[in-house]
This record gives C-alpha cells, sequence and structure tokens, in this order.
C-alpha cells in the first residue's frame, strides 16, 4: 500500500495527470533490501569523523526523514550496527551496575530507541541491531574485573569467555527483546573481541550466549548471522573450508527456530564492494561454495556492498547495480543486498562550506541520487533510468535532465580505480581522495603504487604487469582491460561527461551547483588518472629501457596529471570544507593532527609524482 501510494505521488510529480494513471503490479525482485548504518556512541573504531555525528543522531527529526528516505526508494530493512548497544537500552535485571546513566539519562536513550523502531514499522521496515562480540560496557567490566580489552575504545582484543560475562550479554539480548517489541532481530558477528579462540569455539559461544538469548525473548525473533571474518585465532581476514562447514551447520541445526530465513551477510569484495561486480573476494579472501552447494533450505546469502570509496562527492552508476544484480542476486540462494559504510556515517552535513541555501540538512540528503539508484533497483532492476533522469529535472527543471547521464559516465571513475587498485578492509582504499593505506600510512597513490599494485577485477592488468608482458612480445585477451583500454576509456566518459554539463548555469541554484560540479571532480579525478596511467606506464618502460624519450614523455604526463588535480582543486575548495575521514586515525596521516582531508591538502603528495620521474634512473632487467 505504502509504495502503491508513493509510485501515484512520484507520476504526479514528475507531472502525469490523476486520470492518466493506471492500474499496475509490482512484485519486489530482491526480498532483503537493507542499509548499514553504524550508530555513533560505542562505534567500531574512535574517530573524530564519527563522534561528530552524535548530535545528529539523537534527533529522532533526523529518523524520521532518513526513515522517510528508505520507504521512498523501496528499502525495507534498517540495521543499526554497534559495538555493545545494550547498555544503551536497558537496566540489565541481574546487572544495573552495566548501566552508565541516571534514570533521566536511560529514558532520554530509551525513547530514542523506541522512537526510531516505531518509526520504522509505521514504513513498513524491518529492525535489526547488529553487533560485534565480545563487548561490555566500561562500566560492567569494571565492576567485575573482566573483558579489560572489550570495550569502547578497543575493538581488537581476546574473546573473554567467562560465565558472567556470557550471562550478561545473553541476558541483555533476551531483556531488549522483551522490552522492545518493534524490533526485529539482531544481528551477530564472529570477529572482534574474540581473539584467541577457534571457529568452533566462537561459533559454540554465538550459540551459547547470543542465540540462546533470542530464543528465551519468548516472542518471534529475526537473525542476521555474518559469514565468520577469520579462519584462524585472531581478529583479522581469513578464510577456510572447514570454518564455512562450521558455521552452515550451525545454521542448518537451527532450522526453523527463527521467523522467515536466517539472513547470511557476506561482504561483496571485503569493504570495497563498488569495484567490480565480480565476486572475487569476501572478508578474509576467496570464498569456497560451502555456503551455496547445496541450496541452502533455511538461510539466505545478503550481499554487503560497504562504501568506503566515496563520502562527499555524489555518485550514480545505475548499470553497475543492475550488473550487480543480475550477476549476483538471481541464484537461488540469493536473498537481497544491504548497502552501508563503517568510517561514514551519513547524518550530520559535514561537507557544505558554500554559503547559502541548499535543499538538504543531512548528509543522506546530498546523495540521494545513491540511495535511489540502490533502493529502487534492488526493488526492480527494471527500472528505467527515465526514472532517475525525471528526478533531476524534478529538481532543478529541464536544464538538469542530462544530469544522470553525466553522473553516470563520471563516477565510474571510482568504479573503475577500485577494480584497478586491489584492496581489502577500509582503509586500504579510499576512491575519491585517491588514497590508500600503504604499510602503516594512509597517503596518496603514487605513481610507484600504482604500478606495483595488483587488480581487485582479474579482467584489469595492472601498469607493471602490462609493461612486462608487452616488452616480453607478449600480449592479452581482447576482453581484458589494459591501461591503454583504460585510459580510453576514463577519456571517452570523462570528457563528455564534461560537456553534457557545460551547458547547465547553477549560477541561481547553489543545490544545482553542487550537483554540476560533483560531476566535474568526478571527471577531472578520470582525466587525472587516464593520464596518471600514461605517466605511470612510460615511467617504467624507461626504468627497463633506458630510452631517454619515455622519460621525458612520463614528467609530460604526471605534470598533465597534476594540472587536473588542480582542477578538483579550483572545483572543491569554494563548495568543500576539510573534512574528517577516519582513514587517517590508522597511525598514519603527517599532513594534520585532525583527520581532515581535501583535495588541496595532499596536493603536495601529486606533486611529488613529477619529483620521481624527474628523479629516475635506468634499472636494466
Amino acid at each position: 500500500m505504502i509504495y502503491g501510494a508513493l509510485d501515484v505521488a512520484e507520476q504526479l510529480g514528475n507531472g502525469t495527470r490523476l486520470e492518466d494513471i493506471r492500474a499496475g503490479e509490482e512484485r519486489p525482485h530482491q526480498t532483503f533490501r537493507g542499509i548499514k548504518f553504524n550508530l555513533p556512541w560505542d562505534t567500531y573504531r574512535p574517530s573524530s569523523a564519527l563522534d561528530q555525528h552524535i548530535p545528529t543522531a539523537k534527533d529522532l527529526h533526523f529518523w524520521e526523514a532518513f526513515l522517510d528516505m528508505m520507504a521512498a526508494n523501496r528499502f525495507n530493512v534498517i540495521s543499526l550496527w554497534n559495538m555493545h548497544p545494550y547498555s544503551y537500552m536497558i537496566r540489565a535485571k541481574n546487572f544495573p551496575e552495566a548501566s552508565p546513566w541516571t534514570d533521566a539519562e536511560l529514558a532520554e536513550w530509551q525513547d530514542l530507541f523506541r522512537g526510531i523502531f516505531r518509526l520504522a514499522k509505521e514504513r513498513g521496515l524491518d529492525t535489526y541491531l547488529v553487533h560485534w562480540s565480545i563487548f561490555v560496557s566500561q562500566a560492567f567490566a569494571e565492576a567485575h574485573g573482566v573483558a579489560e580489552h572489550n570495550f569502547y575504545p578497543h575493538y581488537y582484543g581476546p574473546g573473554d569467555t567467562s560465565e558472567i560475562v556470557r550471562r550478561y550479554l545473553r541476558e541483555s539480548v533476551t531483556q531488549v527483546l522483551q522490552e522492545y517489541p518493534n524490533l526485529d532481530g539482531i544481528g551477530l558477528s564472529h570477529g572482534e573481541g574474540m581473539g584467541g579462540m577457534t571457529p568452533l569455539e566462537r561459533q559454540q559461544w554465538m550459540d551459547d550466549v547470543i542465540i540462546a538469548g533470542m530464543l528465551e525473548a519468548g516472542r518471534p525473533v529475526k537473525l542476521i548471522h555474518r559469514a565468520p571474518f577469520s579462519a584462524g585465532l585472531d581478529s583479522g581476514g581469513s578464510v577456510s573450508q572447514s570454518t564455512e562447514s562450521i558455521t552452515r551447520a550451525a545454521m542448518e541445526r537451527l532450522d526453523d527456530a527463527f521467523e522467515g530465513p536466517i539472513w547470511v551477510e557476506m561482504k561483496f569484495n571485503w569493504s570495497h564492494g563498488h569495484s567490480t561486480p565480480k565476486l572475487v573476494k569476501v572478508h578474509g579472501g576467496e570464498l569456497g561454495d560451502t555456503y551455496f552447494e547445496p541450496t541452502p533450505s533455511n538461510y539466505r546469502v545478503t550481499w554487503q556492498i560497504r562504501n568506503e570509496d566515496f563520502f562527499a562527492l555524489r555518485w550514480g552508476v545505475p548499470d553497475f547495480i543492475r550488473a550487480h544484480i543480475s550477476a549476483n542476486g538471481q541464484a537461488d540462494y540469493a536473498g537481497g543486498y544491504f548497502t552501508g559504510s563503517e568510517c561514514y556515517i551519513p547524518a550530520l552535513d559535514y561537507f557544505t562550506a558554500a554559503e547559502g541555501a541548499v535543499d538538504w540538512q543531512w548528509a543522506f540528503e546530498r546523495q540521494w541520487l545513491f540511495y535511489k539508484l540502490w533502493g529502487r533497483l534492488l526493488y526492480n532492476p527494471a527500472t528505467p533510468d527515465a526514472v532517475f533522469a525525471a528526478e533531476f529535472t524534478r529538481r532543478y527543471g529541464p536544464a538538469a535532465s542530462e544530469l544522470l547521464e553525466a553522473y553516470a559516465l563520471a563516477s565510474a571513475t571510482q568504479l573503475r580505480l577500485a577494480s584497478l587498485y586491489d584492496s581489502r578492509w577500509d582503509f586500504t582504499l579510499y576512491s575519491e581522495g585517491f588514497l590508500a593505506l600503504q604499510g602503516e600510512t594512509t597517503r596518496y597513490i603514487g605513481v610507484d603504487q600504482l604500478i606495483a599494485q595488483p587488480v581487485m577485477d582479474p579482467d584489469y592488468v595492472s601498469v607493471g604487469d602490462y609493461v612486462e608482458t608487452v616488452r616480453a612480445g607478449g600480449s592479452f585477451a581482447s576482453h581484458r582491460i589494459t591501461p591503454p583500454v583504460l585510459i580510453e576509456m576514463l577519456e571517452r566518459d570523462n570528457r563528455k561527461a564534461l560537456q553534457l554539463v557545460a551547458e547547465i548555469d547553477p549560477a541561481k541554484n547553489l543545490s544545482l551547483r553542487y550537483e554540476v560540479a560533483d560531476v566535474q571532480t568526478w571527471a577531472y579525478l578520470g582525466l587525472h588518472l587516464s593520464e596518471k596511467l600514461r605517466g605511470a606506464m612510460a615511467l617504467q618502460t624507461y626504468r627497463l629501457s633506458g630510452d631517454e624519450s619515455a622519460k621525458a614523455a612520463a614528467i609530460t604526463h604526471l605534470e598533465a596529471a597534476l594540472a587536473h588535480w588542480d582542477e578538483v582543486i579550483a572545483i572543491t575548495r569554494p563548495l568543500y570544507r576539510d573534512m574528517r575521514l577516519t582513514h587517517y586515525n590508522h597511525n598514519s596521516f603527517s599532513a594534520n593532527d585532525d583527520n581532515l582531508f581535501h583535495w588541496a591538502l595532499i596536493r603536495d603528495e601529486v606533486a611529488a609524482d613529477v619529483a620521481v620521474a624527474r628523479a629516475a634512473t635506468h634499472r636494466p632487467e
């Protein structure tokens, strides 16, 4: 009923007369259409980039707007992720010392959570708490002298399996489900806070504590069971067939204990799902077929399309989403998708610098196209581009009708970089900033790193492999995306995107100015990458051959890449603040002490590529 009313409203908003609206019928293509939302208190990792969202995320007006957006875009699951949500929601009956709040403070937190769940239920959304294990409140740990490294801000540590911790968490799960009837389910993670435990021990702990607590609630409950991250004793990423078999057997033993299928969450291409629609890896490495063969009866796989690659710039490539669903959402074991971030919370708008009226208040509203594309295409992948293009026209008038095509061309730059540059966990790549974790430092992807880095998509060819193969007289199959092929794609699409927005005059509409500027920024980032690839090929050729003309070409192309970066700075400096990033908390970013990113702040690193080329020497093979 909600979706039907929204469809009528959309048609009327796009100019269709009421008498011209016709009856129609739709069925959701993907059953599970979820958003991963990390709560900013007791966050997965401590960071000022996450803390800054706390006031916004405690405002029910924000949640009303966010959940309205979800319903309008046909999402049907909101999952709230937190290290230990329970002490914010209850005063545990047998462990009141675990709560750090006064009665008035706890009542405020409880009103917030009840309000979120109520608003979600009114909009037809399922709600889940998803947490990491094993974590408790600091007050509980200190009161009992246990779990010394199992509370915020710690997120890696040993698994404390003492009986008092087990009992506290099991009872907390039960009490939360009993006190919050509009909460639909719980999601569990076999990861952080479980160091030193084998995969079997982790699964047994989940069965005895979290799942047991859910089953003791005395009401129907739904379960998200994340695929384990580690096949060893540590908390890092690894996979094994034996771990997959343990997990599958554990879920199948539950049979019909939970309402509906168990949703098995798997990170598609680890933390960088916006890369290639080919499944290359999950958290830990290449996945076997244990979860898929034979077809499961009581669980379905839900792909987690993590976004750690673009937080500021608007993004929209509808054909990528369609291709993803076609390749991965059709199987009989597939249940749906999540999308969301670990290092970014779409609450406070901490981006907008230009003074003037814009048509958004909160961060998620800036990325309206991202949410509309993912939600509507998960609901119906056949939704035509005309639906999304019409939204641009409704917002900005006929002059904006080609913005969708411009975004599809220009923001594909991000997908191509993430397909070319192999990545793993969150900080290993931040595409819109051209940053990557290199050793212990997050910094700009320099020319040498671009040459050496393996690819994510097996159809792509790295610069190093390409130059070596060509020098040896070899060649590549026609379907492979070599650096010259990628350069042609980047040049073609980004120059066309710039042409499409060249005639749009945003002078009287600041919101439209941001839309146009983001297309231009992606386009110049794409042109920057194309020249950088040319420079990298020439530089590597010179080092191996001693051809001075190749060295000169490398310098020329890397100077051109720097000029495109300067265009990015010129576009973004008046529009974007210096923005806090969790990425810079990893031991590392030396440019400033406040975790701040802007393209202007790393210009010196970009310019260093030219110096690298000038100083290059011949390295005989």
